[in-house]
């Protein structure tokens, strides 16, 4: 039973790792994988707490750049209006997901119909969106408006739902309020690091009392694994959704999301 629930964390991480930062919703993914392969963790934390090493993946791609910006703060403008872009955009998900905590881990992940449902949905939403968003108008993340920022912020909220991604909503968001491909991918790995570290934050304060010695060595087996991954998709992604844009990723949700459905439907 070690070896096999070793397996299905290994398994998992990697696939947390390189659906994170994709708008195919990570935890969409692993919680239905999780469903399918008969793999439960303690008040779902596995499955929020394996994030903190994606979001060491984008700080670690991105170390040089946010040291630039928190060195110039004090005497650049500029600086100090890309961190209160990132802190703006980041406390509409620290009110709903501290007060619709308790809902949305008893809830929503455990509906893997819903879950479904939202990355159809979410997919259709993709394609649409990358054929017909308006014209771009920024093409730097770290020059968003601030009332864009917010804007953003709370349409992240939404990524609350299992399935929809949030990476997926910050995009989609950022795309119809004006910034270019590149951009919304950009400002979405940026506003992930504090939205996904307090979430782990958070989480693994409520659970602190569930978890125990086995759970660790999941949660770190996931944690390395979901880390390198990341650091591989970080990478690759920027120069990909730059020439390619994101309905390849739409499909995939659909597809996914389809193939989930009816196997659940056929009682698997």
């Amino acid at each position: 039973m070690m070896a096999d629930t070793t397996l299905a964390a290994l398994f998992l991480g990697v696939l947390e790792g390189l659906t994170e930062f994709i708008p195919v919703s990570s935890t969409g993914h692993i919680l239905l994988a999780g469903h399918f392969i008969g793999f439960e963790s303690s008040g779902k934390t596995f499955e929020v707490v394996i994030q903190l090493g994606a979001v060491l993946a984008v700080l670690s791609v991105y170390a040089a750049k946010l040291w630039a910006v928190f060195r110039d703060a004090p005497h650049d403008p500029a600086a100090r209006r890309t961190i209160l872009s990132v802190l703006v955009a980041f406390w509409p998900a620290v009110v709903i997901g501290v007060l619709a905590h308790d809902f949305i881990k008893t809830v929503l992940f455990e509906s893997p119909r819903l879950i479904s449902v939202m990355l159809v949905l979410g997919g259709i939403i993709l394609v649409f969106v990358d054929r017909f968003a308006p014209a771009p108008r920024y093409d730097d993340a770290m020059k968003l408006p601030l009332g864009m920022a917010l804007k953003i912020g709370f349409i992240q909220c939404l990524a609350m739902i299992p399935g929809v991604s949030r990476s997926g909503a910050t995009i989609v968001g950022a795309l119809m309020l004006g910034a270019n491909k590149r951009a919304a991918a950009e400002f979405s790995f940026f506003l992930s690091m504090p939205t996904m570290a307090g979430a782990f934050a958070y989480d693994l304060y409520k659970n602190r009392d569930v978890l125990d010695a086995s759970a660790m060595n999941e949660i770190a087996i996931g944690f390395v694994a979901a880390f390198i991954s990341a650091v591989l998709v970080v990478r690759w992604l920027l120069g990909y959704v730059s020439r390619h844009g994101y309905a390849l990723f739409g499909w995939w949700r659909i597809i996914v999301g389809s193939l989930a459905f009816l196997a659940l439907s056929l009682g698997f």
